[in-house]
């Protein structure tokens, strides 16, 4: 049986692990290989692309051509603190102080741009191999050196209650609870954020993107996911195209070099509309670097 393969754009439940989530839709595939872009924190909600099948072969293209730019939108409360800097965790500290919104503003205007900052201690950043929250949850404290970051756009949404809600377009390796934190500690107070949902990662767009649960009740009624079930080679449209012909395409296949007049650089291989991979075109000579 052929195995079942392409990408599951993923608009993820809070409370759901990012593996969880790809492993449960892999298993309604039939198929163990699975992998995704972007882990995003369990209390988190959004995009999360999941490669089924032979598309885990083209996570690391998409994670190198497409735009690597994030969409957040998330809110926070201001005045206490958590070991993880959201609801999820333990409080840790508490203060009165509750900045004015002439405050906020100024803090997010000298947060855009380049920043240094520091990833959350319950993150998956390895320190030493090791990741940070397993680390913090044998009780070790250890520090984790801050990271150059871009922020593109960083603004206020308005409050509702105890709660201020942002946006922020930021680069990969950008932590929104650390963001929050940053946020807060320039106004002279701590903050813990209640929501983060992540709308845009690596091209890949919520308008595209379905619940578990809708996929799951597709899969309960007639097993087939059709137009939810996106092709191997989505999301992989900056790259350019490349055409061979039959013979050539079962050359390419077997791992054979093909002349061609067409520029240097990466392409998407096709014959007959079929992708079959990605290759390397240098000096005139198409060479196979992940066939399908």
């Amino acid at each position: 049986m052929k195995m079942t393969s392409g990408w599951i754009i993923l608009d993820k439940d809070s409370g759901l692990f990012s593996r969880t989530a790809g492993g449960r839709i892999a298993r309604m595939l039939g198929t163990k290989k699975f992998g995704h872009i972007g882990t995003l924190d369990p209390m988190a909600t959004g995009v999360l692309p999941i490669a089924i099948g032979d598309a885990t072969k083209m996570i690391p293209f998409v994670e190198d051509v497409a735009p690597s730019v994030k969409e957040y939108l998330f809110s926070c409360q201001f005045g206490f603190e958590t070991d993880t800097l959201d609801i999820t965790g333990h409080e840790i500290a508490r203060t009165d102080v509750i900045p004015p919104e002439s405050v906020v503003l100024a803090a997010l205007e000298s947060l855009r741009g380049s920043i240094l900052q520091t990833p959350p201690m319950y993150s998956a950043v390895h320190i030493d191999g090791v990741r940070a929250h397993e680390l913090a949850r044998r009780g070790r404290a250890v520090e984790i050196p801050p990271r150059s970051v871009e922020i593109y756009e960083l603004e206020f949404m308005g409050r509702d209650g105890a709660s201020w809600h942002f946006r922020t377009v930021c680069s990969r390796g950008t932590y929104v609870r650390s963001l929050a934190r940053d946020i807060a500690a320039k106004c002279g107070t701590i903050a813990t954020v209640d929501m983060i949902r992540r709308t845009k990662t690596n091209g890949f767009d919520i308008k595209d993107a379905v619940k578990l649960d809708f996929l799951e009740k597709v899969f309960n009624n007639s097993g087939n996911f059709g137009e939810n079930l996106k092709p191997i080679d989505f999301g992989l449209g900056d790259i350019p195209v490349l055409n061979l012909s039959d013979k050539d395409a079962d050359f390419y296949r077997n791992g054979g070099f093909v002349r061609t007049a067409t520029n240097d650089g990466l392409h998407r291989i096709y014959t007959d509309d079929q992708f079959i991979g990605i290759g390397v075109v240098s000096d005139g000579v198409l060479r196979p670097k992940r066939t399908i």
